[in-house]
């Protein structure tokens, strides 16, 4: 019989080992520190403004949502946009595949950070271009080397990918950095995918967004999502803002992938953008409640001899595994078998993620403290 499965489909693509950590049948009794899921939630009668549409919007959006973005980017990112930049998708996820899609071409090369966030790591591939990894290293806090970004860059390059507050390490890029970053895209005439999904969950300083500096608003593309910053991740509602011809591109693409973001969730989006004023202090406390389960955690960690760095924002912590293993499966697999917690090997963000492994503190600081308890009471059996 014919094979009709695609190249693609017969790949094996990042997070297969995630997914069946997270996914396998727990008992009862397994804490998962593996998902990336915020689990303090919005108070219910914010979603009372959803009155239910049933309509499609437009593929770019709603045009009250689209204002209010813009106020929104202008006001806490210093991007000056207009609603033909901004592009609303199913998620930040769904932004960074159609703009992938709209810019790409075979043989491409696309400089993206190693450890880096599992779907960023293989997305272009998809397209037929080539990931060229850029290692992070913890000596530098995971920090962006702009030299060997300088090394990296080819005739072929075409976009350099950043991610801050990064997924998996918490590191946050200061504006030097970026500034440094900005001055190499604009000498090669690079594009830039700036992934910022978790902009409003830093710990120490503060978020620069990329496109805010000079010379760079006509060559980076920017991806927000409401599912971290307004803990709504099952909305499925995200933006893009991208220089006008790349954002109609992803536009006339939208129609095949999910044709639109759901309409009421267009709407809860809007209300909370136009009231955010008014709303701050709810993200002010999922972020105060992080930095309490961020410091038990780290601190905890390094008790028990897995070396782990403060991270700066976003919700993980990257611990270094290397006294009890050389294999980040083989410990996430004993983890979850002797002391039923369940955490992300570091192999899945990239080679230079062995090594490591990724726990998410988006559970009470009562799960924190027993999923510690646990692992220190099966220390032994982790000489994998």
């Amino acid at each position: 019989m014919r094979d009709f499965i695609s190249t693609i489909a017969k790949k094996k693509l990042p997070g297969k080992e995630t997914f069946e950590i997270l996914t396998k049948n727990h008992s009862h009794d397994t804490i998962s520190l593996g998902m990336g899921e915020p689990d303090l939630q919005l108070p219910e009668n914010i979603f009372d403004c959803c009155a239910m549409k049933s309509e499609y919007s437009p593929p770019s959006g709603i045009q009250q949502l689209k204002n209010a973005i813009c106020r929104k980017l202008e006001k806490e990112n210093r991007i000056s946009a207009q609603p033909e930049n901004i592009v609303v998708t199913c998620g930040a996820t769904e932004g960074l595949f159609l703009s992938g899609l709209a810019t790409v071409n075979p043989k491409d090369e696309i400089i993206i950070p190693d450890p880096t966030f599992i779907i960023l790591r293989s997305m272009f591939e998809i397209f037929g271009s080539k990931s060229v990894p850029l290692q992070l290293r913890e000596q530098e806090k995971f920090k962006l080397n702009t030299d060997d970004m300088r090394k990296a860059v080819t005739s072929n390059t075409k976009i350099i990918v950043l991610n801050s507050p990064s997924n998996p390490t918490g590191a946050v890029f200061d504006k030097k950095l970026l500034e440094e970053v900005a001055d190499i895209a604009i000498e090669h005439d690079l594009l830039v995918f700036s992934d910022e999904a978790y902009e409003n969950l830093i710990y120490e300083g503060h978020h620069n967004s990329i496109a805010s500096l000079n010379g760079m608003i006509d060559r980076v593309v920017s991806f927000y999502t409401f599912s971290k910053t307004w803990a709504i991740p099952g909305f499925r509602l995200g933006y893009l803002c991208a220089p006008p011809d790349i954002a109609q591109s992803i536009t006339k693409l939208h129609p095949y992938t999910t044709i639109c973001a759901p309409t009421i969730s267009q709407i809860l989006g809007t209300y909370l953008l136009e009231n955010s004023d008014n709303l701050r202090h709810h993200i002010v406390f999922m972020r105060n409640e992080y930095k309490k389960r961020r410091d038990l955690i780290v601190r905890r960690l390094n008790e028990l001899g897995l070396r782990t760095m403060n991270p700066e924002g976003a919700f993980y912590t990257f611990s270094d595994i290397s006294s009890f293993s050389g294999n980040s499966i083989a410990f996430a697999n004993t983890i979850l078998k002797k002391a039923k917690v369940a955490v992300v090997p570091g192999s899945e963000f990239g080679k230079y993620g062995e090594g490591y492994v990724r726990c998410s503190y988006t559970v009470p600081i009562c799960k924190i403290e027993e999923a510690m308890n646990r692992i220190e009471n099966n220390l032994k059996h982790l000489n994998c």
